[in-house]
């Protein structure tokens, strides 16, 4: 079994000077985004322009895929789920409108897999579990995988943070972000809780993220 690995981060802001939404996804550079695969909202957090703010989110490197459940192009919740290593695959099939993924097994070196085995065109997305909760957090979602077909994931969590309110916690990101990422990081490389300020320069509007 790998080893699993939990990273705990604390963002937050004094006296900012203006109202901001942080937004964090897991939008690193993959090959298919925003064609066979999009990214999730993992948070969205609001900081207020004057006194101290602080906002937390806790990530658990035990990946799961999930059938998702969306509405109004926010995915709600998961019907089922199944936690997967990398290099293990997994099958979903359906039985009297049940849908149930099958125990993983060896698969490709390198990469998670998801068979669509249910006869029908089906979503499917990949997150992480995390502790307390029967489902995971959703991280990528695949639309409309047919059958026979399979989903290939190679994740990494590499996290970016935004400064934008045109999204909410849960939100599918259809197409790549107007605005620039203020902050990236592999959260495999950090150590189990790390502390960011996030500030902004009154001349220029621009707002950093540095570790405390």
């Amino acid at each position: 079994m790998p080893h699993v690995f939990t990273r705990n981060l604390t963002f937050q802001s004094n006296n900012l000077g203006k109202e901001a939404t942080l937004m964090l996804t897991f939008d690193g550079d993959m090959e298919g985004l925003y064609e066979d695969f999009f990214p999730v909202v993992w948070k969205a957090t609001k900081f207020g322009k004057s006194g101290p703010y602080r906002a937390q989110a806790t990530y658990t490197s035990q990946l799961a895929f999930s059938k998702p459940q969306v509405v109004d192009g926010n995915i709600i919740d998961a019907s089922t789920c199944v936690k997967i290593n990398v290099s293990e695959k997994t099958s979903l099939t359906e039985a009297n409108d049940v849908y149930s993924f099958s125990n993983p097994v060896a698969g490709v070196k390198g990469v998670l897999q998801a068979v669509n085995s249910t006869e029908a065109i089906q979503d499917i997305a990949i997150g992480f579990m995390t502790r307390g909760d029967l489902m995971p957090k959703p991280a990528l979602y695949f639309k409309e995988v047919g059958d026979g077909s399979h989903v290939t994931a190679k994740f990494t969590p590499i996290l970016r943070a935004y400064i934008t309110s045109d999204y909410q916690e849960t939100a599918i990101i259809r197409g790549a972000i107007d605005t620039p990422a203020i902050w990236e990081q592999d959260l495999a490389a950090l150590s189990d809780s790390t502390t960011w300020n996030l500030t902004r320069d009154p001349s220029t509007g621009h707002y950093t993220i540095e570790e405390a």
